[in-house]
């Protein structure tokens, strides 16, 4: 068995020491997230996902935004350690802001009811599905990045910020950039615990 795909996949880590350098120009990442999108599967072909790639002074007006959010929110002696956090995310390259578009799932509720309640559910799962396809090919091209997620509390602001439709929820938020270090080895449950083989 060919093992690209998952050499691939194994080069996926959460890294969180990122500069301000990308190994790709900015057409490039434009056109890595246009192919991501294109190739992400979704129920009924509906094609909910939004991305919004944020660079430059975009990218540092989300991560002042997040933690002018969570300044009240966190208790002083936390702070610090949170402050540190948000601005390691900051000091990257930039932002790719993941949404869904609820008008899409309401009008497909309305138009088959019997999978009401099945829709959202399935939103979520492309959304998951896009989400690594995205950072896979980041890793692939010799960056790191992580997965936020600071929603809800910065929803509104965000679109406010930057003139999204209201009909767009945001998922996520994965900064990146070139690393500075190799990630710590990760550590997994036995896969023999993780699944069953019935025949």
């Amino acid at each position: 068995m060919k093992q690209h795909i998952f050499n691939s996949l194994q080069q996926r880590r959460s890294q969180y020491n990122l500069s301000n350098q990308s190994s790709l120009s900015d057409d490039e990442l434009q056109e890595l997230i246009e192919q991501s999108l294109l190739q992400t599967p979704t129920a009924f072909n509906s094609q909910t996902g939004r991305v919004v790639l944020l660079l430059g002074m975009k990218h540092h007006q989300l991560w002042d935004l997040v933690l002018s959010t969570l300044k009240p929110l966190v208790p002083s002696k936390s702070f610090p350690k949170t402050e540190e956090k948000i601005k390691s995310f900051r000091n990257a390259y930039g932002t790719i802001l993941f949404f869904e578009e609820e008008a899409i799932i309401k009008t497909l509720q309305e138009k088959f009811p019997l999978y009401r309640d099945s829709f959202p559910l399935w939103s979520i799962q492309s959304a998951g599905m896009l989400n690594l396809i995205v950072w896979t090919a980041i890793s692939e091209a010799k960056m790191g990045a992580s997965l936020q997620h600071y929603n809800p509390l910065i929803d509104d602001e965000v679109k406010r910020m930057f003139n999204l439709p209201s009909s767009w929820r945001l998922i996520a938020q994965m900064p990146f950039g070139v690393a500075l270090r190799v990630p710590d080895k990760k550590e997994s449950v036995p896969v023999k615990n993780r699944y069953q083989i019935i025949k």
